[in-house]
């Protein structure tokens, strides 16, 4: 299609375009006859619609006219139509007629299509353009609202949000929000919000304190009930000049009972708020009140910190205001006055502290004994301050639940008295607190001891006695028929205190009669609460008194109340004082006695008995009985003491029976004993040996012994039992008993390596058998000597070419030694022993 119309006047003497007016003219006339054959056909009207789509403007609008005055319900015309007028308005001014005039068009389609919401969308959408007729635009939205059904509302509604938001006016904004908050209830945080941003915070604080006290709300943003309370006590304590219509106090104190976990925060809030009216006095009851009832070092950090910073922005008012007065001298000295009490009323504050956090830390735990003791400290130079926390403290503390020694909490209340001189008072405590029902018998047992050592400490000693007496006395509990036996109570239980026993029985060996303590130490032993050091006690007092079977009467009531490991020390002292006090006289009791306690004693703390009761034989009875004694014991007691065992066994048998009766010890012992106890035991035995000059004895016991010693090993004991057969050899063998003593010594190198081969891991030993077997030299020996078993044609034998091979003549007969090669020993093989007339010398001489 040409910019021409069908209906524009052109130029009669232009060809080209009465030629193309022309043809305009013929395809319009088939598109006419279309339609006025059929003018309720949409297709008609819409083919000839696009036909003129490159037609003028206003040619598109008469024909659009003419389609929607034949088919006015059309919504696919009438869309078409709103759409190509609105892109034909091309940002004109606002006086321009053809903003009314495309008004008067969607006021028309709107006749037919009102509850089209699209047709609706694109009006407001283009009446919200229109911002010099902001009552115009709320009054289309308010007939679309109404025109349309509520379900399809939310297409609307982001437009009329946007639309109010936008024009500035505050009343017509809140009217709408809460037009569309009877619609979506869910939308009240974005309306506080807005409220907030308005600066309308009296309105806000009511919605948000309808959402906390709402609670099926649930919030969009998800935030909790805790975090919306928050923002409602931030909003009304920081703007108490703006939120005029609710109780703030009320609120906040409200959310102090409803969230205990953020109440310092709150209690701040509070007094935050009564600071910005002014009211600095109600501020500062708020701040104690917040420090008196938190629970937590944070809160009250919080609260602290704040109270602090309040009094300090106070005084730093107060002297900018000095500063800048040019008052007379009489209000200046008044304004002196009020600074000084302000900075005493700080300075007073941050005195207070340690015991403000310390009233925090007991309302978590007011059974906390060492935070009350704690307490009491901070009131060093307040007597009158220590009373009261004492007595506030026995009253509070629950001793069923006390954290801590309760006890020792009411004797330093009773002491308290005592170092000022008031011992009534001291004894009142004292027995207040014996009536307390403490968790364990052992905190009742040292109030009574801690009362008696102050009664002592006094020198009252009757009083002392007295209390000891009261303490221990046994009280009967009260049964009722047909009703269960309830626990017994700590006072109940008191009198079986082995602590309050020991204590009574030293007051009475020291103030006491024989006759009343001898009584205190039978009951403590009757009631089977004495303790092995009571019994050595009762012991030692009797017989420091000459009671000596008496004495012995305690030590053996005592070892029948006790057992082993317990009654050691008993069975000591017994056994001691009695072969101190009766020597061999009663031999047969005594011996009855150490029978006694070696069938009761472990082996492991049998040895003393043992060394004891050989030592009795020895002084008073028989030597070959001291003998069976000893010998008893090293089959006893655990391998590790039998050694020293057989030492003193050994030395005894040589004191009585003389050396030769030792052999046999040795050799039991070198039976009994581990394998390096038994090394020393055989160095040991050869010594003897050689001293009754049986060499070759001793030399057999040297070749038993060295099967216990790796020459491999550094150790001290393996090193010495080589060097000192090294030495005998030296000093009392020749050549033969030399090379038999290296052979040995390889040997049990040998075998040595074979154990430890042998401890290694199966599969590692196989894998290293070829390294292990090219370097075991006594294994190639044995291969060549395999080798040499073979019949040769020559008649003498072939030497082995093994350098550390020893020729060992094992020929009787010195004299058939032809075809024999005699090699020398060498002189560092003897050492400095080749000096003296040793092996060596001797082969010499004979050569």
């Amino acid at each position: 299609m040409d910019e021409y119309d069908s209906s524009d006047e052109v130029d009669p003497n232009d060809s080209n375009a009465v030629a193309h007016r022309e043809n305009i003219r013929e395809a319009d006339l088939l598109y006419e006859e279309e339609v006025l054959r059929a003018p309720f056909l949409l297709k008609s009207w819409t083919r000839y619609i696009e036909a003129k789509k490159e037609a003028r403007p206003k040619s598109r609008n008469l024909l659009y006219e003419r389609a929607v005055k034949e088919l006015p319900g059309s919504y696919k015309l009438w869309y078409m139509y709103l759409l190509d007028r609105k892109d034909q308005m091309d940002d004109p001014c606002p006086l321009d007629p053809c903003w009314e005039e495309l008004n008067n068009t969607f006021e028309r389609a709107l006749v037919f299509l009102h509850k089209m919401p699209k047709i609706w969308k694109e009006y407001l959408g283009f009446r919200v353009q229109q911002t010099w007729d902001i009552t115009g635009t709320r009054h289309t939205f308010d007939r679309a609202l109404r025109a349309l059904p509520i379900t399809q509302h939310e297409q609307i509604w982001p437009l009329f949000r946007k639309f109010v938001l936008d024009c500035g006016v505050k009343e017509t904004a809140q009217r709408v929000w809460r037009r569309y908050l009877m619609l979506q209830p869910e939308q009240t945080e974005e309306y506080v919000k807005w409220l907030v941003d308005a600066g309308l915070l009296d309105e806000a604080a009511k919605r948000l304190a309808d959402l906390v006290n709402n609670e099926s709300f649930e919030s969009i943003q998800g935030k909790s009930k805790h975090e919306l309370w928050f923002e409602l006590c931030d909003l009304i304590a920081k703007n108490p000049d703006k939120v005029t219509g609710m109780r703030v106090e009320a609120i906040i104190r409200q959310g102090l009972r409803k969230f205990t976990s953020e109440v310092g925060r709150l209690w701040c809030s509070l007094a935050d708020y009564f600071i910005r009216k002014g009211h600095f006095d109600k501020a500062r009851d708020i701040y104690e009140e917040a420090m008196s009832s938190v629970v937590t070092a944070r809160d009250f950090s919080m609260v602290f910190d704040a109270y602090a910073q309040f009094e300090e922005s106070l005084i730093t008012a107060k002297m900018e205001m000095e500063e800048e007065s040019d008052e007379e001298s009489e209000e200046e000295e008044g304004e002196d006055v009020e600074l000084e009490l302000r900075l005493a009323r700080l300075e007073h504050l941050m005195d207070r502290r340690p015991e403000l956090f310390s009233s925090v830390k007991l309302r978590q735990n007011p059974n906390d004994v060492n935070e009350w003791r704690k307490r009491i400290k901070l009131f060093e130079n307040d007597d009158l301050k220590k009373i009261q926390t004492y007595t506030t403290a026995v009253k509070t503390i629950k001793p069923q639940s006390a954290d801590g020694n309760l006890a020792m909490l009411w004797v330093a209340f009773a002491h308290f008295y005592e170092n000022h001189g008031d011992l009534s008072n001291a004894r009142v405590i004292m027995d207040k607190a014996t009536q307390v029902e403490f968790r364990r018998t052992e905190d009742l047992a040292t109030v009574w001891c801690m009362w008696v050592e102050m009664e002592l400490l006094h020198k009252n000693y009757p009083q002392a006695l007295e209390l000891c007496k009261r303490a221990t006395a046994e009280t009967k509990r009260k049964r009722k028929r047909g009703k269960s036996d309830d626990a017994p109570t700590v006072q109940q239980k008191l009198h079986r205190s082995t602590r309050l026993w020991m204590l009574y029985a030293d007051v009475e060996e020291s103030f006491g009669s024989f006759l009343t303590c001898k009584a205190v130490y039978d009951k403590a032993l009757e009631l089977k609460i004495a303790t092995p050091q009571m019994v050595i006690n009762y012991a030692a007092y009797l017989e420091e008194n000459k009671y000596y079977e008496e004495s012995f009467k305690a030590y053996e009531r005592g070892v029948a109340l006790f057992t082993f490991p317990y009654v050691h020390d008993i069975w000591i002292m017994y056994l001691s004082k009695f072969v101190e006090r009766y020597a061999g006289s009663k031999l047969e009791r005594a011996r009855d006695l150490f029978e006694q306690v070696l069938g009761k004693v472990g082996k492991e703390q049998a040895r003393v008995f043992y060394l004891m009761y050989a030592r009795l034989e020895e002084d008073y009875g028989l030597a070959r009985h001291a003998m069976h004694i000893y010998d008893r014991a090293c089959k006893a007691l655990p391998s590790e003491e039998r050694f020293d065992v057989y030492q003193i066994y050994l030395s005894r048998a040589q004191d009585f029976f003389g050396v030769t009766r030792t052999r046999e010890i040795y050799e039991a012992g070198i039976q009994a004993l581990p394998d390096r106890q038994a090394s020393t035991m055989c160095l040991k035995f050869s010594q003897v040996e050689v001293l009754l000059g049986e060499v070759d004895r001793a030399r057999e016991i040297l070749m038993h012994g060295a099967q216990f010693c790796d020459p491999r090993s550094t150790d001290a004991g393996c090193t010495e039992y080589w060097g000192k057969w090294h030495e005998f050899e030296v000093n009392h063998g020749n050549e033969d008993t030399f090379r038999e003593m290296l052979r040995v010594k390889r040997s049990v190198q040998l075998q040595f390596t074979e154990v430890s081969f042998q401890a290694h891991d199966v599969a590692a030993a196989a894998a290293a058998a070829d390294e292990l077997a090219a370097a075991n030299n006594m294994e190639q020996l044995e291969a060549n000597m395999a080798a040499e078993a073979q019949p040769e044609p020559e008649p003498e034998p072939v030497a082995q070419n093994n350098p550390e091979e020893i020729d060992i003549d094992l020929d009787d007969d010195e004299d058939d030694d032809d075809g024999i090669e005699k090699i020398e020993v060498p002189a560092a093989v003897f050492g400095d022993a080749a000096s003296s007339m040793g092996a060596l010398e001797r082969l010499k001489a004979k050569k």
